[in-house]
């Protein structure tokens, strides 16, 4: 089951069609900040990865534990964002916040899984936090 619902989301992430018309709102950020969102998102990326490892494994707690410290509330020092959020759009800040609020809702629903045994909840507020993801990539692009 895992198996697909990765091949499923990488699959339609991979399918979007690409326009030459890029119509993203361009964010302009000095370089260092630029270099350092950069570096926040694809971190994220590798924490989508390790979380779905774990999922996989069946070690809830430490898919939980990643979610947390790394997108989750309590990730926000770590990534700067108080610093960051005065150069981002209104609405690209609120997708971020949107984000770093699911993960901590998929933290508990990991947790729950293990408790329950049932991987519906997680998976769907996992899904919660890949949606926010989806949706600042498909409005924004970072220069």
């Amino acid at each position: 089951m895992l198996k697909r619902l990765l091949f499923v989301v990488i699959f339609s992430l991979l399918s979007q069609p690409v326009f030459a018309d890029d119509s993203r709102v361009k964010v302009e950020l000095p370089d260092m900040m630029r270099e350092h969102m950069l570096s926040n998102m694809r971190d994220h990326l590798l924490a989508l990865e390790e979380i779905t490892r774990f999922l996989a494994n069946q070690n809830y707690d430490k898919a939980a534990e990643v979610a947390e410290n790394r997108l989750g509330m309590s990730s926000l020092n770590l990534h700067g964002a108080s610093h960051m959020g005065k150069f981002m759009p209104k609405e690209m800040g609120a997708i971020g916040t949107n984000m770093h609020r699911a993960a901590s809702r998929f933290a508990t629903a990991a947790k729950d899984a293990e408790l329950d045994g049932g991987l519906n909840k997680a998976f769907s507020a996992l899904s919660e936090v890949m949606q926010q993801c989806v949706a600042c990539h498909s409005g924004y692009k970072v220069h």
